[in-house]
């Protein structure tokens, strides 16, 4: 009996430890492999970051080649958009706000490598998106006060950051002063008396006329027989920015935002200034960067022209420093094209493309800096770009980060977060902190409920194999290695095909390679075809954890990989 009871205890015993070891394997267990005279850690890791019903279990391989940070402080940074209302919620009230972000600073900076912001804008408006601005020298009182502004343009001072706003002056709110005072002013005009500035100044401020009944474009100024011009919305009546009392106003309004603080400006709609006519909006956008940067010669302007390649090399003749590069974004652009091999794309058309357009865009602006991105606030996301394809949306992702010039992501690009369909307010959804809610915000009114399929920051942070360690690694050998962000690049033509592009970059005589294998499949390049055989890998960035070796002169790349050589 005594027999039977000591093997039954150790039968128990014996269950035990297998249960126990079975549920350490869950999750990162280490175990160490000998290659040669060099031990090497590998990990495996059940990947959170996919949604809960699919569960990804992959090995990461070692990652040695973290250089020292070398971040120059100019005006080529790695931008983050921020739309202030969903990211993140300091007072519970559900609402993002100005100290939320400066609370979530440590997380842009330290974590994730960005060094500028881009705030949506910030001043009193009517909407959710608040581009109907009805004042210009305030902050809307959803995002906090002043007070609470200034505190967070302090701290990024200290850690030299870089904040942008966007600026309006396409339009305003048909709620702002300016117009509701020009309005009231027609409103009393007898039949056939003709509007007098010297009596209402701000009927100059934008463009009346009697002749636009039944016009596109044009609405009709409350109960008087004037209509006044507006693009966009009935709400955003249009500036009259060939008035030189409005120009007067927009100096002002800059003078104030630089004087407190603000790094300079993102130009919402340049080219619907005067719709249809580049020419006079080209003209608008020199007189504007003229004055920004008389007031702080260091200001970074960069400008919306939804556009085509060729529009936006003759906007670039405005001397303003940036334009977002459209061409390379959004589902139809060069990235998403290069990446999924939808119509033409190619690595060899995405190589080619990028050298066309930095001999197009310098031969315009010699001091211009690219403004490369993939989605912001009015595209659909990368998730829905890639059909939630995790490997398609870190390569995109990878393309940008390695371009030249100032990448901008848009919040929550980096985990994954999902959009729906066309309308603005699901483009526009709360940032993903943590599965407890804490410093979510609710929704926007209207927007619908969209299932988030990859996991929050806070998950995503402790899985080696997630988007936002993908992304948290490629801004890191962006700031590793200037010359990515400041360099010219060079394509080489003897290493680049279908699947791989292979660009050199210089920067004040440094240079360096960066090869992108735009392929499912591994791949093998030999440097010795394009005689850089004495190269060695400076960083790199794959998918899947494995990793990219070079060895007698020949690079073995796994599917979606890119490298970074010197």
């Amino acid at each position: 009996m005594r027999r039977k009871l000591i093997l039954t205890l150790s039968l128990l015993l014996l269950m035990s430890m297998i249960l126990m070891g079975c549920s350490n394997s869950v999750g990162k267990t280490k175990q160490n492999t000998t290659e040669g005279n060099t031990t090497k850690e590998e990990v495996t890791v059940t990947s959170p970051t996919v949604a809960p019903t699919e569960v990804a279990t992959q090995t990461v391989a070692p990652y040695e080649y973290e250089q020292n940070l070398n971040i120059l402080p100019d005006n080529y940074r790695n931008y983050y958009e921020i739309f202030v209302y969903s990211f993140c919620d300091s007072d519970g009230n559900g609402i993002g706000d100005f100290n939320g972000i400066t609370s979530k600073l440590d997380y842009i900076q330290n974590e994730m490598g960005f060094n500028g912001i881009w705030l949506m804008p910030i001043m009193p408006s009517t909407t959710y998106h608040k581009y109907d601005v009805m004042n210009y020298y305030d902050v809307d009182k959803q995002y906090g006060t002043l007070e609470d502004f200034q505190k967070l343009l302090d701290e990024c001072k200290k850690r030299d950051i870089k904040l942008i706003i966007d600026l309006v002056f396409n339009h305003t709110s048909a709620k702002h002063p300016w117009f509701t005072q020009a309005v009231d002013y027609l409103e009393t005009l007898s039949d056939g008396e003709e509007p007098d500035s010297s009596v209402c100044p701000y009927v100059e401020y934008y463009h009346f006329t009697k002749d636009g009944k039944g016009k596109e474009d044009y609405h009709k100024a409350g109960s008087s027989d004037w209509y006044y011009e507006c693009v966009f919305w009935d709400q955003m009546p249009d500036l009259a920015l060939e008035s030189p009392a409005v120009r007067g106003e927009i100096e002002k309004i800059a003078k104030y935002w630089l004087d407190l603080g603000v790094d300079g400006f993102r130009l919402d709609a340049a080219k619907e200034f005067f719709t249809g006519e580049s020419g006079k909006n080209v003209e608008v956008l020199k007189w504007f960067s003229d004055y920004v940067t008389g007031v702080k010669p260091d200001a970074y302007i960069v400008g919306e022209v939804w556009d085509e390649f060729n529009a936006i090399t003759t906007y670039y003749t405005s001397g303003v420093t940036s334009f977002f590069n459209f061409p390379l974004a959004e589902y139809d652009g060069l990235i998403i094209n290069s990446v999924r091999k939808l119509g033409i794309g190619s690595a060899s058309s995405l190589g080619k493309n990028i050298i066309k357009m930095q001999e197009a865009y310098s031969t315009s602006n010699p001091n211009y800096i690219d403004a490369p991105f993939v989605s912001n606030h009015d595209t659909t996301r990368i998730s829905a770009m890639c059909a939630n394809n995790v490997e398609q949306m870190k390569m995109s992702a990878g393309l940008v980060l390695t371009m030249s010039g100032n990448p901008f992501v848009y919040y929550g690009e980096e985990i994954g977060m999902n959009s729906s369909g066309t309308k603005d307010e699901n483009k526009r959804l709360p940032m993903q902190w943590s599965k407890d809610g804490v410093g979510m915000t609710k929704p926007v009114a209207n927007a619908d409920a969209v299932e988030q399929k990859f996991a929050p920051v806070e998950e995503q942070l402790t899985d080696p194999l997630s988007i936002l360690n993908y992304y948290k690694r490629a801004v890191r050998i962006r700031n590793e290695n200037p010359e990515i962000a400041r360099g010219k690049s060079t394509l080489i033509e003897a290493l680049t095909d279908k699947n791989v592009c292979a660009l050199e970059r210089e920067y004040k005589g440094s240079k360096l390679v960066i090869i992108s294998n735009i392929n499912k499949e591994a791949t093998t390049v030999d440097l010795k075809k394009a005689g850089y055989e004495g190269q060695v890998i400076r960083g790199y960035l794959t998918v899947d954890g494995s990793e990219v070796t070079l060895a007698d002169g020949v690079l073995s790349m796994p599917l979606y990989s890119i490298v970074i050589l010197k």
